[in-house]
């Protein structure tokens, strides 16, 4: 089932591309990101060079795809966009690298996923902008060079400890993007009710920054199913009252917490009175992949203080328990 609290991109999240800021000055928050690329930027332009590769990671929904395409934007290049798990044999990097002209940026998003033999085909693309391939099998087999064209790659993951030295190394730009305040949130809701041209009260606003995981994706997630309550529930304007509707009919909690994030702290509670557990353990009692547990449902727990990882497991903290309403009695991991 699809959670609106996910920072994984969504079906629905198609309306981004309709809302996504184009240029450097438009892009809201990661200040300090946005600094440093544009500085590089500005020098690469000076230099009439294609930008050094940028890696960009942290959660997802931060906003890696809409700094890659401003970075093209910027860059007065065109881009071209391909996922690591679409990379499935050589030949399917060798034809995208290929189609590149001079000065084009390639995103590759969730880089990290794309397998280990054909990884090896860009190190020499990215370092010599070359592209060796095998041509036949066994002792008939030779290597054949393809010059390529300048170009940037922009690779976005969620998982950077999953990739592998050699590649990382490669890359000359590597920024985090780091969870946003409410105060950014709020400033990118009420740019997306402008573009949308779909009126808010600023405390309506506050409130959808406050429930939206400080992930910009959910927010304006949020700020769509909204905006259908004002225009059935009310006179299409979104106010305070109509925004604490919409979202407690969500189950979007006032702290962003919805039935899955309650459904996995209460079976820690409940079945492993609290903690320490093994993720292995929490896995199979919610019927969840791990990796789904850590990369979607814990980070936001884990940096709102809900969960503590210790070297036993998992606890969830006194916090947790206050928010549920559940009495609390301390813990021996803690």
């Amino acid at each position: 089932m699809e959670r609106i609290v996910d920072g994984q991109e969504l079906t629905e999240d198609s309306f981004e591309k309709s809302i996504r800021p184009i240029s450097i000055n438009e892009y809201i928050g990661q200040s300090e990101v946005k600094e440093n690329i544009e500085v590089y930027i500005k020098a690469a332009l000076m230099r009439e060079e294609p930008l050094d590769h940028v890696l960009l990671y942290g959660p997802p929904g931060l906003g890696k795809t809409t700094l890659a395409h401003i970075i093209a934007n910027e860059m007065g290049s065109n881009i071209k966009v391909v996922s690591g798990p679409a990379i499935e044999k050589t030949g399917d990097l060798a034809a995208v690298l290929s189609s590149l002209e001079p000065g084009d940026v390639l995103f590759i998003d969730e880089i990290h996923r794309i397998p280990r033999f054909i990884e090896e085909t860009l190190y020499s693309a990215m370092e010599d902008f070359t592209l060796t391939i095998v041509v036949g099998t066994d002792s008939s087999s030779r290597n054949i060079k393809i010059d390529l064209p300048p170009f940037t790659l922009v690779g976005a993951t969620t998982r950077t400890g999953d990739l592998t030295s050699p590649l990382r190394d490669r890359f000359g730009i590597i920024a985090k993007l780091n969870y946003y305040t409410e105060d950014e949130l709020k400033a990118i809701i009420e740019r997306t009710s402008r573009v949308l041209d779909c009126p808010i009260d600023p405390e309506a606003a506050i409130e959808l920054a406050r429930r939206s995981r400080g992930t910009p994706r959910i927010a304006n997630r949020l700020f769509k199913r909204v905006r259908d309550y004002a225009l059935v529930k009310g006179d299409g304007i979104i106010t305070k009252e109509i925004a604490d509707m919409a979202l407690n009919k969500l189950k979007v909690d006032a702290l962003g917490l919805d039935e899955t994030d309650y459904n996995l702290l209460k079976a820690i509670i409940e079945k492993f009175n609290g903690g320490p557990v093994g993720i292995e353990a929490i896995a199979s009692s919610i019927g969840e992949e791990q990796t789904t547990i850590e990369d979607v449902y814990e980070p936001y727990l884990l940096q709102n203080g809900f969960l503590k990882r210790t070297s036993r497991g998992r606890i969830v903290t006194e916090k947790a328990y206050e928010h549920l309403k559940i009495p609390y009695q301390g813990k021996l991991g803690e």
